[in-house]
């Protein structure tokens, strides 16, 4: 899988687009839900790349996340 994009709003109001890689998963639903799992856990961290720049993205900065049926503009 090249990797999922999300839409992440922050509890701020501001919102970005990252793309989350999970080599070891198989399909996008995995994806999905290791990413929905990991956010729901207050400790939960995502590594993700927004353009050239790795994103460490921790849940408790989270309000919502949309993943994007055709990837996002990053």
């Amino acid at each position: 899988m090249k990797g999922l994009v999300l839409r992440v709003r922050l509890i701020s109001g501001d919102s970005m687009d990252v793309t989350y890689d999970d080599p070891s998963a198989g399909s996008e639903n995995e994806v999905i839900d290791h990413v929905v799992d990991t956010l729901s856990q207050g400790s939960g961290v995502l590594r993700c790349r927004h353009g050239d720049r790795l994103l460490v993205l921790y849940a408790r900065g989270v309000a919502a996340v949309e993943v994007a049926p055709r990837g996002a503009v990053l």
